[in-house]
């Protein structure tokens, strides 16, 4: 049997409007095994949530539209897939952590009922004693007494509403959970307190997870693989440890560890990546990253090579179009301006 849960392949989608076409993701490629979790980070408008609602396709019906490419979840193809066959997997293999808790709960069901929804949805064979059960010992994993199941959305904090949300997501015990900013609403204290649950039960589940996130210092500390997204499209993937603890960096996650601010260096001014975000709406050619790169060179203009630096560690760039696993390296009057300094970022600063 194979390790592969989900195998993207050359994924392109578009949104289409009354008045312009947006290029959401464009061909993007990612594997994730069973068990594993994915950091997927870059700034706003990357296409790091389009992608997951592409997997669990949840696209606007008729606006959102994959173009190209291909999505095998647990040997499932979820593009061409009947959309019936895909309801009965959302929930049971793929479920999703969605972004605000406060406007994931229906506020006239009581919590309890919106947990018991999701067990109906995928067996209902099961009686009434089964499903209030499961919900008490799902409440209770999560860290809510379960005899608060007949209370509503507005008498938890939302803290609590994450951990019903969570519940809600794990409750069918799935293969993949995509957590779309699932912290991003919380403090730092609750925060620390909800990716410490998502980890126990994932062990506890053996779920995979592809998290979704600005915070480096949350992958740094949660996740065993990271891909870095820009303009559609990933730029750089690897395990964390070739990512945080290299110095093979793609020039875009070069700018984003420059800007986390360092606690051994004095500074007035964090180091920000000039430029803008290229058009969604418009095609580029070349490299994306291009017109705010520092290194771009007149090779920028045609597609840049995705090329595999070290063992597992892949990055899209024409300045490692020279190098290898076999030992070939970069060209020398770029190799010591891309080598990020040691200080940069430690586990000890992002956590």
């Amino acid at each position: 049997m194979s390790d592969t849960l989900l195998d993207i392949k050359d994924l392109s989608i578009e949104y289409h409007t009354e008045f312009e076409k947006v290029y959401a993701v464009n061909g993007l490629s990612l594997k994730l095994n069973y068990g594993e979790t994915l950091g997927l980070v870059g700034e706003t408008g990357a296409g790091k949530t389009t992608t997951a609602l592409g997997i669990i396709r949840l696209l606007p019906d008729g606006i959102g539209i994959v173009t190209k490419g291909s999505i095998q979840l647990d040997g499932t193809d979820m593009v061409h897939e009947s959309e019936e066959k895909v309801r009965k997997l959302r929930g049971k293999t793929v479920s999703m952590i969605f972004q605000d808790p406060m406007t994931s709960l229906n506020p006239i069901k009581t919590v309890g009922d919106q947990i018991q929804e999701v067990l109906r949805a995928h067996d209902r064979s099961m009686s009434k004693a089964e499903l209030s059960r499961q919900v008490d010992e799902m409440m209770e994993m999560v860290g809510i007494p379960s005899y608060r199941k007949t209370e509503y959305p507005h008498e938890f904090s939302g803290g609590m509403k994450q951990r019903i949300v969570i519940a809600m997501a794990l409750v069918c015990e799935p293969k993949l959970i995509l957590a779309d900013e699932p912290t991003t609403a919380l403090d730092v204290t609750i925060q620390a307190q909800m990716l410490g649950l998502i980890r126990n039960l994932q062990k506890k589940l053996n779920t995979a997870m592809i998290l979704i996130t600005h915070d480096l210092g949350v992958v740094a500390n949660t996740c065993e693989k990271v891909a870095v997204m820009y303009a559609g499209e990933i730029v750089e993937n690897g395990f964390a440890e070739q990512i945080f603890c290299q110095e093979k960096l793609h020039p875009y996650t070069r700018g984003l560890f420059n800007a986390i601010p360092k606690l051994d260096v004095e500074t007035s001014r964090l180091e920000a990546i000039e430029g803008m975000v290229p058009d969604p709406t418009q095609r580029i050619e070349g490299c994306r990253f291009a017109n705010r790169c520092r290194f771009a060179t007149p090779a920028c203009s045609q597609e840049p090579p995705y090329v595999e630096v070290e063992n597992g560690h892949f990055i899209k760039c024409h300045l490692f179009s020279g190098e290898n696993r076999s030992g070939k390296t970069i060209p020398e009057t770029v190799s010591g301006s891309l080598t990020r300094e040691k200080s940069v970022v430690s586990e000890k600063e992002v956590s």
